[in-house]
């Protein structure tokens, strides 16, 4: 059955079909003139290569594809085109690539001429190595003098580069198969993409220690060469893929307590949220989350309208400070602490972090001045005496994995994710599920057992830590750091949410918030925003069914395919979400009696929640 284009992703622009290339055992696909998932026999070797234009907000160029070329037989392809971007004061930047592939080999080479001169953050390669079966695993990297060093991958999350000066990476693909990236023009890095919640470790070009944004010459040529070769030892006949696509689902190990669910309060949507009430008494969170920001404009009006919705609240409520620190922290603090009391505003607890710490400090960048953490929670713990207090970043877990907060004195941690940091295509999104159990585990091996809280993490961006600001999103368009994304609308959000709780199910999450009541993040949309069902988002349905769970119990599923189904048990009822665009044949008769089958299909993003013996 056909499902709208606009109920599966909120805009009925589609994203364009990748070209299948095949040479051999080796494949790939090309889209707007990048390779993704490029695989030997069938194994993600690399998960991605991408020539990359970035602005001087780390936003991506989306260039001009001209004179597109393919060709393909049996054992080989070849590609090439002219890829043109266009940047301020109408500077202009044209790249000529060739890819060529053969079974044992892979070459992508690129190189950029401008006419005018171009200024930019990053040109040239991005080389991403996938997480699942390589976290942890031995790595040989040759540095740019020559020298060799076997190490690993990094399991826990590094904050920092892990390798750097390379020129090329090797890895086992398989038994008696192993795979050398090689990196030619520039010196290359590699970061730990999971630190953004990206499936990958992303090996890129030009270290982050020297200066950004940099400009490239007039007429001066950048050529860049990309290398990946296959080593094959193997003897024998090799065994054939199974044309089974049914995926099975059997009881996992994993058990634990549903995490409470929060909805983000902000003072623009205060109003808006207090007039959805009788949704909000229908979803029934356990948390509000309100959020205030004296460097935004917030003021004393803030809080009163923050205490007339938590007036009609039942739960519990957080008030989330971002510390301006230009006054003494003991100062601003008290501030604040007389405006709430004045309004008759009193959450039961406080998350407080300096708002500089909300914008990243790359590798080489100077750390901004910001008052001692020590001090800002104790100025918090005064201000506020006999309200708990919490910490961590109102960013992202990289920016809580770069400065690691004092937490002996903290209630709780905190921090949030977004998965259009650096893709925004359909499938790097749902792929940033995959690192969502590395960040539990790293903040879990930094933390110990202290109190954990994640949120708002939303598709839409809602702060940029590393530029000025989100992007706008006028068109509605798939857009890295948008501050609006159109799949917030549909069914893709509803997947994405309940995939998200289940990933990180086993971190014993205090709270978890996956979006604000109303506006751009929110479960109810604004006046003249799109929607499917008058009004109300998809995404509504699975923040309200993990709020009727909440503090129940829950048992862990295994899923053959975990990139495309996810399942949990709680009770007597398995709840399964299909992550992909496609149908899905699911098999849970491992939850039933032997007497007994079970078999579903799942439509595109579906989910369902069925009835299993326990």
């Amino acid at each position: 059955m056909t499902t709208d284009a606009f109920a599966l992703y909120g805009t009925r622009e589609a994203e364009e079909h990748p070209v299948k290339l095949v040479a051999g055992r080796l494949s790939a696909d090309l889209a707007n003139g990048n390779l993704r998932t490029i695989r030997y026999e069938g194994v993600e070797v690399l998960r991605a290569v991408s020539y990359l234009v970035r602005d001087r907000d780390w936003g991506t160029y989306s260039p001009a594809i001209e004179d597109l070329w393919v060709e393909q037989d049996n054992g080989s392809f070849s590609v090439r085109y002219i890829a043109r971007c266009k940047g301020p004061d109408d500077t202009r930047l044209a790249i000529s690539v060739h890819i060529a592939a053969t079974e044992r080999e892979l070459t992508f080479e690129a190189g950029a001429l401008s006419s005018t001169g171009f200024e930019t953050n990053r040109c040239g390669f991005c080389i991403l190595h996938p997480i699942a079966g390589i976290a942890g695993s031995p790595a040989k990297v040759e540095h740019v003098d020559g020298g060799v060093t076997k190490t690993r991958f990094p399991d826990q999350i590094a904050p920092w580069q892990p390798f750097k000066d390379m020129r090329a990476i090797t890895h086992q693909v398989l038994p008696g198969v192993s795979a050398e990236c090689r990196m030619e023009g520039d010196t290359f890095e590699m970061e730990d993409q999971r630190n953004w919640s990206d499936a990958s470790y992303k090996t890129y070009v030009r270290p982050l220690a020297l200066p950004w944004p940099y400009r490239i010459a007039a007429n001066e040529l950048v050529g860049q060469r990309i290398v990946l070769s296959i080593h094959d030892t193997r003897s024998g006949q090799r065994p054939a893929n199974s044309a089974d696509r049914t995926i099975r689902l059997e009881p996992g190990e994993g058990r634990g307590t549903m995490p409470d669910i929060g909805l983000i309060v902000t003072p623009e949507e205060a109003k808006a949220a207090l007039a959805a009430r009788d949704l909000l008494s229908d979803i029934a969170p356990q948390e509000l989350l309100f959020h205030f920001d004296p460097d935004a404009g917030h003021d004393a009006q803030a809080f009163r309208d923050f205490a007339a919705v938590a007036a009609v609240h039942r739960g519990r409520s957080t008030l989330e400070i971002a510390l301006p620190c230009k006054l003494a922290p003991a100062s601003e603090t008290h501030e604040i602490a007389r405006q709430m009391q004045a309004a008759g505003f009193r959450p039961t607890a406080i998350l407080i972090s300096p708002s500089v710490d909300r914008q990243s400090t790359p590798p080489g960048s100077k750390w901004p001045e910001c008052p001692p953490l020590e001090q800002v929670y104790s100025a918090a713990h005064e201000a506020f005496a006999g309200i708990r207090i919490g910490g961590g970043m109102l960013s992202y877990f990289t920016e809580l994995n770069r400065k690691r907060v004092p937490a002996d004195s903290l209630g709780f941690v905190s921090h949030c994710t977004n998965p259009i940091v650096h893709a925004a295509d359909d499938l790097s999104v749902m792929q940033t599920l995959e690192a969502l159990p590395f960040i539990t585990r790293s903040v879990r091996a930094i933390y110990g057992d202290k109190p954990y809280r994640i949120g708002p993490s939303t598709i839409p961006m809602r702060q940029n830590p590393y530029g000025s600001r989100t992007m706008d999103n006028p068109a509605g368009r798939r857009i890295p750091m948008a501050n609006r994304d159109p799949r917030h609308n549909g069914r893709f959000a509803e997947a994405f949410a309940l995939g998200y709780a289940i990933r990180v199910m086993d971190a014993n999450i205090e709270c978890l918030t996956l979006s604000a009541l109303t506006g751009s993040f929110g479960l109810v949309a604004g006046k003249g925003e799109p929607t499917i069902e008058g009004g109300i988002r998809p995404l509504f349905n699975v923040v309200k069914l993990l709020s009727r769970l909440a503090g129940t119990s829950w048992r862990g599923c295994t899923s053959a395919r975990p990139s495309e189904i996810l399942a949990f048990q709680s009770g007597p009822t398995l709840h399964v979400v299909n992550l992909t665009a496609e149908e899905r044949g699911i098999d849970f008769g491992a939850f039933r009696p032997a007497s007994q089958k079970g078999s579903l299909t799942l439509g595109a993003f579906g989910s369902a929640a069925i009835d299993v013996a326990l």
